[in-house]
């Protein structure tokens, strides 16, 4: 007679099965993900749903074509600042703009742009380098809430304090409030900054390649994929880079157990800004 799983082992179980209904039915696919991330989030929204167990919270998905846009809530990370770890921004800034500068038209991809803020920290610096009326910008996340938020462009005014510190220590060369309009407690972005940017649903778990891109930034993202989905997605950077295309990766990512590591060089090590090679 078999013995029964210990109630942790039968929580893997059931978030293992609601993850794969998951994928079956709504085509989001977030079985490699990291467990022990999913697992606290799916505690969370468990929790404040109010179901008792897992396979209660997999029978209500299945059920409710409404609550996958609930549960990506708590499976997407939206939590973001402009101008986020402005050392990034400034190596942009000095070392990968000079080299974009040689290029007609740019194309940049912001993989898993939240709502928003690390693609319009792009867009500015873009304009005050003087790239941003050749450059299309690609941002997105298979989150459509957050692209909804994205392209509002609208952030709480209590907010704004650290973006504008961020901002200026990034190398900023006008002031953050240029761009903005502020009301009732709100930061409404100029649709200016908007008007070369497509906004798309993209999952870098199933989809592929769709442009030939000179940068792409893509941090904070990978943190929470297993190895095997890190090795995918450093491998569509690779394929979706230009020769000589940037790839800039958050803090605590790297590219250093991938297979297709050897296809790109440091360029500013302590950023996480990688180079594709010209072979």
């Amino acid at each position: 007679m078999s013995e029964t799983p210990a109630p942790e082992k039968l929580e893997d179980i059931e978030i293992r099965l609601l993850l794969e209904a998951l994928f079956l039915k709504y085509h989001y696919d977030f079985r490699n993900y990291a467990m022990a991330s999913i697992k606290r989030r799916l505690k969370q929204a468990r929790m404040h749903l109010g179901f008792a167990t897992f396979s209660a919270l997999q029978e209500g998905l299945l059920h409710d074509p409404g609550m996958v846009t609930t549960l990506l809530r708590y499976l997407t990370v939206q939590v973001s600042e402009m101008f986020r770890d402005p050392t990034y921004f400034k190596a942009i800034r000095e070392k990968v703009v000079p080299h974009l500068r040689t290029y007609p038209s740019l194309k940049v991809w912001v993989a898993g742009c939240s709502s928003g803020e690390e693609l319009y920290s792009l867009v500015i610096l873009f304009r005050e380098e003087g790239l941003e009326d050749r450059t299309i910008f690609y941002a997105t996340d298979i989150n459509q809430e957050a692209l909804q938020a994205a392209e509002a462009g609208v952030f709480s005014l209590d907010r704004l304090q650290h973006f504008t510190e961020y901002h200026r220590q990034s190398g900023g060369k006008s002031s953050l409030s240029d761009y903005y309009q502020a009301a009732y407690g709100r930061a409404s972005f100029d649709k200016s900054l908007r008007r070369n940017v497509v906004f798309s649903d993209h999952s870098l778990v199933t989809d592929a390649v769709f442009a030939e891109m000179h940068f792409i930034s893509c941090r904070n993202v990978m943190i929470y994929f297993d190895r095997v989905l890190q090795d995918r997605a450093i491998g569509l950077f690779k394929d979706s880079l230009t020769r000589k295309g940037f790839l800039g990766l958050g803090s605590r990512e790297s590219m250093r157990f991938s297979e297709h590591a050897p296809a790109f060089r440091e360029f500013v090590s302590e950023e996480k800004i990688y180079q594709r090679r010209a072979d």
